[in-house]
């Protein structure tokens, strides 16, 4: 694997990814619920995501950065 390979799939990549999509996702969520009729089911199912996206970056942000106890 080259280092052009392993750039592509290293943490702080995946990272970047993870934010832009969770970016993506909250003007989504806001274009939706501006929507009317509000689609609530797939409000819901987006802000899952979202959810769960911010998770994943907290986990992969604690895992690239982990922070000493003082």
């Amino acid at each position: 694997m080259s280092a052009l390979d392993s750039n592509l799939h290293s943490p702080e990549r995946r990272l970047i990814e993870l934010k832009m999509e969770h970016a993506d996702l909250d003007a989504l969520i806001d274009r939706a619920a501006d929507q009317t009729p509000v689609d609530e089911l797939m409000l819901r199912r987006l802000k899952k995501r979202r959810l769960a996206l911010r998770d994943e970056i907290a986990r992969l942000e604690l895992v690239l950065d982990p922070k000493e106890p003082a």
